[in-house]
């Protein structure tokens, strides 16, 4: 009983960051993992309404399983890790955008009458795709080349000339509230979509949409862990040797 005391006090996003498989086990549990990562799994368990040890159970299975699946991000350079995130996710976004906003537009036009909410879905991710656009390219331009210039500077024992923006941790907190920003506009159409079930009516293009969407967010949500629970503040605890 005292062991599992004592995980009640882990917080969610060390799970995710130590083994992703327990990403899973969070949501079915609807535990937003990601933006909220920094919440213990007491203070969900109590806020939620949910047992305590039934979840540590549950992600006790998982973490003893014997797979080969789970990627272990956290070994991973920091300099790797911001170029597969920009590699990997970055350029999912940028090509799923387009795909989304023509088969919603579509889906208003064909049966927006009928399903007024696609209206709402349609605009929470035109709102979405404009601000991640945007968000990206400040993690491209400015944040991703500081902290491989960190890395680097560590490799080769040399110094880093000061940011611009002062110190790694302020581009950090804006980039951490616009995920927060996005998760929960990403909530708010899992919620308008019954978490992505088409409607009797729905048509191919319907349920394809859908999909993706569902799609979307699981990446969203996997892209927003790696930066908030592992890539940020590794970052952080890098700058700070320089100092």
């Amino acid at each position: 009983m005292e062991t599992l005391r004592k995980e009640t006090q882990k917080q969610i996003g060390q799970y995710v960051a130590e083994d992703y498989r327990t990403a899973g086990v969070f949501s079915k549990y609807g535990i937003d993992f990601c933006c909220k990562g920094h919440r213990t799994i007491e203070e969900v368990c109590t806020k939620n309404n949910i047992d305590s040890n039934e979840l540590l159970n549950e992600l006790d299975k998982v973490l003893t399983a014997n797979t080969n699946q789970s990627i272990d991000y956290k070994s991973w350079p920091l300099d790797l890790l911001a170029e597969y995130i920009e590699k990997k996710h970055h350029r999912y976004v940028e090509e799923k955008i387009p795909i989304l906003r023509q088969f919603l537009d579509k889906l208003c036009k064909v049966h927006g009458e009928r399903h007024p909410e696609l209206f709402k879905i349609n605009e929470l991710f035109t709102a979405s795709a404009g601000e991640l656009a945007a968000h990206m390219k400040k993690e491209e331009l400015i944040l991703f080349p500081f902290i491989k210039k960190m890395v680097k500077a560590q490799i080769d024992k040399g110094a880093i000339l000061a940011p611009q923006f002062g110190t790694v941790e302020n581009p950090i907190a804006m980039m951490m509230q616009e995920h927060d920003n996005e998760g929960e506009r990403f909530r708010q159409i899992a919620e308008l979509t019954n978490n992505y079930n088409p409607p009797a009516d729905a048509c191919n293009t319907y349920r394809v949409t859908f999909a993706m969407l569902d799609e979307f967010e699981k990446d969203l949500h996997l892209h927003i862990h790696l930066e908030n629970n592992i890539l940020f503040p590794e970052a952080a605890k890098l700058e700070k040797a320089f100092l």
